[in-house]
């Protein structure tokens, strides 16, 4: 499974979903938190707002 199938099959994305399949392949939690730091939990909560739109 690819991370956009992942994403356009799910409602909600969490901390926990990036330390599984198919997240970890990429990097999972410590790529996320490299690439966005504080921010991470921003842009986390900014998809799952998309996502249920």
């Amino acid at each position: 499974m690819k991370i956009k199938d992942y994403i356009a099959s799910s409602f909600h994305i969490g901390l926990d979903d990036l330390d599984y399949t198919p997240f970890d392949k990429n990097g999972g939690r410590g790529k996320m938190w490299a690439l966005f730091g504080e921010e991470m939990e921003k842009v986390i909560q900014e998809l799952n707002e998309e996502l249920v739109a």
